[in-house]
């Protein structure tokens, strides 16, 4: 009884380091564009698929800026990206690749 009570603490524990561990990646997106961003994607590097649109209902305007958090749990700083604008604008779907840890900040250009 004691050794199960032991193990089951020692998960715990376990557990919630590695939590504690997976901070959120917090960085500003500035859209330094004419036209409006209406949705951003991210998703690490190596998924195959995009994930949520980081927005939601919001859209970045043109100037603007916002602080995104990305709280996925992960621990990583490489991510892939995707921003798409406002129809009639202009400006394609446009993808990066970056260690958003190390850049604190990234501006979209057209």
């Amino acid at each position: 009884m004691k050794t199960k009570l032991v193990l089951m603490a020692l998960a715990c524990f376990a557990t919630t380091t590695l939590e504690a561990r997976a901070e959120d990646l917090v960085f500003k997106l500035k859209n330094n564009t004419g036209a409006v961003l209406t949705n951003f994607y991210t998703s690490p590097v190596g998924v195959n698929e995009w994930e949520d649109d980081v927005f939601g209902r919001q859209v970045l305007n043109p100037g603007e800026n916002m602080e995104i958090t990305i709280a996925d749990g992960r621990d990583v700083c490489k991510y892939d990206m995707r921003f798409e604008f406002e129809e009639g604008s202009g400006l394609d779907t446009t993808e990066d690749t970056q260690d958003l840890c190390e850049l604190g900040e990234y501006t979209i250009h057209e």
